[in-house]
């Protein structure tokens, strides 16, 4: 018969109560409905000592990190995890990824914190994985965080990570973010496997750098590579195209759109829109918006600008009053729209109105290139003296745009502008006084008032400091082709046919208005 000690006895009635209450503990951790009843049971697993076991640590992250708690408490649940994990050296990566990817993720401005924990995570000597890397290059393009991106990168290098498909994706991302294009493209071209993930990041970068053709080469390269475009594809390519404001490939997108039996969701509905709206064919634009079933306030903006860019002031404004209708709520951009329609229609009175609505019934903040609108809205209908009021009486500094877009109104209107056109050039040359644009403007200003001596000076500057205005360019498409012009430029092989049509067309003008 074995008989056991008094002390051995109690040391097992020990482990057994200590079992249960940590069993109870984790049930009602899984029951918790709140971030307080959490750290309530937090506590109690502290004071009893229970906390030291790494599987609690583990649920609490977890429980922190993912479901209804971080919905409710978002920021202070992430935290709390983030605490937890710098609590435990022998955590894996696993929970420490639960919380560089809830931050990451986060929409309340906290992504940088992402790179904090991963520096935490590093500092305790755990290991990063191929789930790790992702997530913190998200959030270094969340804040541009150029430098901060090429140091994870080498410590990816480092791990043998730097040749994972999903690490070099991102690694794309973050440096497109950034305005890095060379960088990009050096993680791309180096890639040796491709998904169409990568091919539509490195689509995007170009996009957002500006270089729209790029993109659409490397989204014909794409389908020469046996790649089929999905959404997100053809949205990139609008995007481009739509910069570029080439409409036969705008066209050509969009049969592709429907040749491959594509949803026109939201998202592709608001790009299409977009897309002919800038290429000047608002007819097609306002087919595709009646067809799109569910809107966002993207595509009624897209509709609205479309509208009005193209001088349609009425139909814009009745999108956005249907728009209303809908419930919809307006952002900045749609009010840059409608004020860019009352300026365009002379509805100088209706654009005073909704940039006062703007704020005070919507809460939307004006910002430069609202105050922007209001000044060229003013200067268009010559109420110069109005507009210099207006730009005087900005709750924030006047840019170099707003007070081009005052001197532009004096220029157009030939009547007494009360010394605004002065004011507007003397505001100009002390903000970029370097800005040849700026200094050709004034000049043609001086020379339209009289003032000759004054604007050749004011060429002579420019001479002696080497400053030229970048030449004005212009392009047509006829048959598929785009021909581009240049200001100055007299190399075009049909030249002197190009010039003698637009003599005849001058004269037939003056004809016409002799009639």
């Amino acid at each position: 018969m074995v008989r056991f000690s008094a002390s051995t006895i109690y040391e097992s009635q020990l482990r057994n109560s200590n079992f249960t209450l940590l069993e109870r503990c984790f049930s009602l951790l899984d029951s918790s409905s709140s971030l307080k009843q959490l750290l309530q049971i937090h506590d109690q697993l502290i004071i009893s000592g229970l906390h030291r076991n790494s599987c609690f640590a583990e649920e609490i992250i977890q429980l922190c990190t993912s479901g209804s708690l971080r919905a409710k408490h978002q920021i202070d649940c992430i935290n709390h995890a983030h605490r937890v994990a710098n609590c435990y050296q022998n955590l894996d990566s696993s929970s420490w990824n639960s919380v560089i990817r809830a931050y990451a993720t986060s929409n309340s401005g906290s992504q940088r914190e992402a790179m904090r924990a991963f520096l935490d995570m590093r500092w305790l000597g755990v290991g990063p994985d191929d789930h790790t890397f992702p997530y913190v290059f998200k959030s270094c393009a969340s804040f541009f965080g150029f430098s901060e991106g090429r140091q994870v990168h080498g410590d990816a290098l480092k791990h043998g990570l730097h040749l994972n498909v999903y690490v070099q994706n991102t690694m794309i991302h973050c440096y497109g973010s950034c305005k890095m294009l060379t960088d990009a493209y050096r993680v791309f071209d180096e890639m040796s496997h491709r998904t169409l993930v990568s091919w539509n990041s490195m689509m995007n970068v170009n996009v957002e750098c500006g270089w729209f053709y790029e993109s659409v080469e490397l989204f014909l390269k794409m389908r020469r590579s046996g790649f089929v475009a999905d959404e997100t594809t053809m949205v990139i390519a609008l995007s481009a195209c739509a910069e570029l404001g080439n409409l036969s490939l705008g066209k050509w997108l969009h049969s592709q759109v429907i040749e491959n039996g594509m949803v026109v969701n939201c998202q592709l509905g608001t790009a299409l829109v977009d897309m002919y709206g800038k290429c000047g064919n608002v007819g097609y634009a306002s087919l595709v918006f009646d067809r799109i079933v569910h809107r966002n306030v993207w595509t009624w903006s897209s509709m609205i600008t479309g509208f009005a860019q193209h001088g349609f002031a009425r139909q814009a404004l009745e999108i956005f009053q249907e728009m209303r209708n809908q419930s919809t709520k307006p952002n900045h951009v749609t009010f840059l729209g409608v004020l860019s329609a009352c300026s365009h229609g002379g509805l100088t009175e209706n654009g005073q109105r909704y940039f006062k609505e703007m704020e005070q019934v919507h809460g939307i903040k004006p910002m430069m290139v609202h105050y922007c609108a209001m000044v060229d809205m003013l200067g268009r209908a010559g109420r110069l003296k109005e507009a210099y009021e207006f730009v005087m009486s900005m709750p924030i500094e006047a840019d170099g745009v707003v007070w081009r877009a005052l001197l532009s109104s004096c220029h157009i209107h030939d009547i007494n502008d009360y010394g605004v056109s002065e004011k507007a050039r003397e505001k100009l040359m002390e903000l970029e006084p370097k800005r040849s644009g700026n200094l050709v403007m004034i000049a043609n200003n001086y020379a339209e008032v009289g003032l000759w001596e004054k604007a050749g000076d004011l060429r002579s500057k420019m001479r002696v400091k080497g400053l030229k205005k970048i030449a004005g360019e212009s392009c047509i498409e006829i048959a598929g082709n785009t021909f581009r012009f240049l200001s100055g430029d007299d190399s075009c092989f049909a030249w002197d046919d190009i010039f003698l049509l637009l003599k005849i067309l001058n004269l037939h003008m003056k004809m016409v208005c002799f009639e």
